[in-house]
C-alpha cells in the first residue's frame, strides 16, 4: 500500500470524527503559506513536531499546541497528532518515550499531506 494509500484510510478515519473535522485552514493560514511557502512550513512542522512532541515527556502536554496561530498547529488538531495522549490514542504512539527520527519524518509528512489537501481546495 503506498503513502497515499494509507493517508487516504487515515484521512477517512480521522473525518469520522466530529472533533478533528471540524478543522480546516483559515484564510489567514492560506495566505501565511502563500507568503512562506510549503518549505518553510515543513521546517516550522519539524521543529514544531521535535520540540512539543518527540520528547517522552513534553512540557505541558496536552496543553502544548495552540489550537490557532500556525496552520501547523490547526494540522496536528486535525490529525490528531497534537499531544502524546491524542498520539497514544489514535496512532498507538506509546506515551513516555521519545519518539525517534524515523517517526518524527512520518508525523511530518502526514501533516504536510494534510496541509496540501486543506491548501489545494481553494487553489
Amino acid at each position: 500500500m503506498s503513502a497515499s494509500e494509507n493517508y487516504d484510510s487515515a484521512f477517512a478515519r480521522l473525518a469520522k470524527s466530529r472533533f478533528r473535522s471540524r478543522f480546516h485552514l483559515s484564510e489567514s493560514d492560506r495566505k501565511y503559506i502563500e507568503k512562506n511557502g510549503m518549505e518553510t512550513i515543513r521546517r516550522h512542522c519539524e521543529d514544531f513536531i521535535r520540540t512539543r512532541l518527540a520528547p517522552a515527556n513534553p512540557p505541558n502536554d496536552g496543553k502544548q499546541t495552540p489550537m490557532r496561530g500556525h496552520p501547523v498547529f490547526i494540522a496536528q488538531h486535525a490529525t490528531a497528532t497534537c499531544c502524546r495522549n491524542c498520539l497514544a490514542k489514535w496512532w498507538k504512539v506509546p506515551r513516555g518515550v521519545s519518539i525517534d527520527s524515523d517517526r518524527q519524518r512520518a508525523i511530518v509528512d502526514f501533516l504536510m499531506a494534510w496541509i496540501g489537501r486543506e491548501f489545494a481546495v481553494t487553489e
